[in-house]
């Protein structure tokens, strides 16, 4: 049974550690055993970075999570047991390598050592997707022969940047984006041939060209170089097209999880209008139109909204309609026109909201806001201001997304 406040008390003073916390709190609810896949196992991940916790068993990973999580939303309700995965390895289903050159100018590709642009080589990451670290592998194998040398950062020299891959979870998909410093890529046919020889399973490959010095990954320039130049994958019994650049959750399993949550808290009846912020390529907003009366989906980014039209389309969804515009803008143009808004939809940056936003919002009233989270230390910020403009927190939940990072994905829903 879970314990009294007196006992949770009692436990946290006396230094109990978090994660015996946690297996009282859900003896009850018969939370299996996850292995720990990372544990010991990874060679760079001192200069990594990325998985902060790679040494931590997953149990003691979830407690401490839920611990931080819980310690956050205290003074605005009690969470419900962390969401967490039954299997936390190979999940990101999206890859991205750097590539360069060691001191042999022999071809490496890896990621960024953490706070630097020095290269960690990798040929596998116990996080990221198995085929799309072999399609990496293979195409570092290809450059020697075809006379491809990778970029250098301080010389400008060099073609192939990055390379981007993205798998479709439930479609087995796979797209692969070659990033240049460049646009003229020498033999590129016979390349895409070799690759495919490979690796058949590929069903895409795009050249993305970057000649800009900066450190974002994909330029504005793209050229299909071999199938449609996007991928399909199925979430929540729907179709969803990706593009090289469109937002798409990078743990399909646990995104399942935390839409469902999202729509069990909305409590859609078929009868509401409801808007998507954020939206994206549509895909929060396109599930929640199954179950309400219209949707309206509000992004700034003119590819996402051309993506999640597309999205529309492709799944026959006609109570949906996407608008290029800031989200905040929006609300206050629908709040001044006298329009009426049942339900919210949020799932801002990790910088969380803007204030602007939020007052645009506290001024059209929504009866409920669900607001997804990547965040939590933004999220109390704008949840304190949400209930100052009259919401209160109903339930709130942590989505473990990113295993063996310290990164948590959380819903929360408020009400007037």
């Amino acid at each position: 049974m879970p314990m009294n406040g007196k006992a949770k008390r009692e436990t946290m003073q006396n230094n109990t550690p978090e994660r015996e916390y946690l297996k009282r709190e859900n003896a009850a609810r018969k939370i299996p055993k996850r292995p720990a896949p990372g544990k010991g196992k990874c060679p760079v991940a001192s200069k990594c970075g990325g998985c902060q916790w790679i040494e931590k068993g997953y149990e003691e990973q979830l407690a401490a999570k839920a611990a931080k999580f819980r310690r956050l939303m205290e003074p605005y309700c009690r969470p419900e047991p962390i969401i967490g995965m039954d299997q936390p390895a190979h999940y990101r289903n999206k890859v991205h390598a750097v590539f360069g050159e060691d001191r042999q100018h022999n071809a490496i590709s890896g990621i960024y050592e953490e706070k630097s642009h020095r290269i960690v080589p990798v040929d596998s990451c116990l996080i990221e997707n198995q085929k799309a670290d072999a399609i990496i592998v293979s195409i570092r194998g290809l450059l020697k022969s075809f006379k491809i040398r990778p970029y250098d950062e301080d010389t400008g020299r060099g073609l192939l940047r990055h390379v981007l891959v993205r798998v479709g979870h439930a479609t087995g998909q796979i797209m692969v984006v070659l990033v240049l410093g460049y646009p003229m890529m020498p033999s590129k046919n016979n390349f895409v041939k070799a690759l495919l020889k490979l690796h058949p399973e590929i069903t895409t490959m795009v050249i993305n060209v970057n000649d800009k010095n900066t450190s974002m990954i994909l330029g504005d320039r793209e050229q299909v170089i071999y199938g449609k130049g996007y991928i399909e994958d199925e979430l929540c019994g729907m179709t969803f097209r990706i593009s090289p650049k469109s937002f798409y959750q990078v743990n399909p399993v646990q995104t399942q999880k935390l839409y469902e949550k999202a729509m069990e808290y909305a409590q859609l009846t078929g009868r509401e209008t409801v808007m998507d912020a954020y939206c994206g390529t549509g895909t929060i907003g396109m599930i929640a139109s199954r179950q309400a009366d219209k949707v309206l989906g509000v992004e700034l980014n003119k590819d996402a909204v051309r993506d999640a039209i597309a999205n529309a389309k492709c799944n026959g969804i006609q109570n949906v309609r996407f608008y290029q515009k800031d989200a905040g803008a929006f609300l206050l143009e629908m709040a001044d026109a006298g329009a009426h808004l049942d339900v919210l939809l949020m799932d801002p940056p990790r910088s969380g909201s803007s204030e602007a936003f939020l007052n645009a919002a506290a001024k059209i009233r929504p009866k409920r806001i669900v607001y997804i989270s990547c965040n939590p230390d933004t999220l109390v910020v704008d949840l304190g201001l949400l209930v100052k403009k009259g919401y209160k927190t109903l339930k709130c939940v942590a989505v473990d997304m990113f295993p063996y990072t310290d990164a948590i994905e959380a819903v929360v829903v408020l009400s007037l």
